[in-house]
């Protein structure tokens, strides 16, 4: 199956390297391009489109405006050369961030980001039982479910606490990612941690023990963890 992707750059020149590099690889397919990011925004509404090449700086409407815009936004690389957009990008859920002038070797790094993404994507019925996919320093992170032992939040961000002792911080919040996981397998016992049902070692003094740390049970969360735990 390939990817059909979209290019949007005011820069001709721009857009006629990406395209180059986009047909080195059989797995993409080009679709359109756009030097008006206006018309490249109302096709994207219109259009099923897996992967998308995007400038920042562009006249009308800005590349994070509008991907902040789009309803259902595919797989996006942005294409800038201006590094002080990366923030942005990476809170939009951008899967990389390719600064100006492109070289091919970096875009196949993005590439193969892209293609790994969607790939979980579209077998996610299958893996979701079984790995978890986050954004970490700027590269998406594969986690083996059942290696996570808790989770902190820590104000805008998590740490994902494995089973020997490292941990992956990621952009989200406690709320967003207990969503992404399997129901049955985590509960939440506290506003700031959630914690993996099988690593529960035992409850003792309103705290839950778990192989190597000790996590205190909020009182909103007694009930619920009682259910659990029966």
């Amino acid at each position: 199956m390939k990817l059909n992707c979209v290019v949007i750059d005011d820069e001709p020149l721009a857009i006629d390297l990406i395209i180059q590099y986009i047909s080195k690889f059989e797995i993409l397919n080009i679709d359109k391009s756009f030097l008006n990011a206006l018309a490249g925004k109302e096709y994207l509404e219109k259009t099923k489109t897996d992967l998308l090449f995007l400038d920042i700086q562009m006249p009308d409407i800005s590349g994070i405006q509008l991907l902040q815009e789009l309803s259902n936004p595919p797989i996006v690389i942005l294409t800038t050369a201006y590094s002080q957009y990366a923030i942005d990008g990476f809170e939009l859920d951008v899967i990389d961030y390719l600064l100006k002038p492109i070289e091919f070797e970096r875009f196949e790094k993005a590439i193969n980001k892209a293609i790994n993404y969607h790939q979980y994507l579209h077998s996610i019925d299958k893996l979701i039982d079984e790995y978890l996919y986050v954004r970490s320093d700027y590269q998406l992170v594969k986690i083996e479910i059942d290696k996570i032992e808790y989770i902190e939040s820590m104000d805008d961000y998590i740490k994902i606490f494995l089973s020997d002792k490292s941990f992956v911080m990621t952009l989200m919040s406690l709320k967003k990612i207990i969503e992404k996981l399997p129901d049955n397998k985590f509960i939440r016992v506290h506003r700031s941690y959630a914690v993996a049902n099988s690593k529960i070692k035992r409850i003792v003094n309103r705290k839950i023990q778990l192989s190597y740390i000790d996590i205190p049970i909020g009182d909103t969360y007694v009930a619920a963890l009682q259910q659990v735990m029966k």
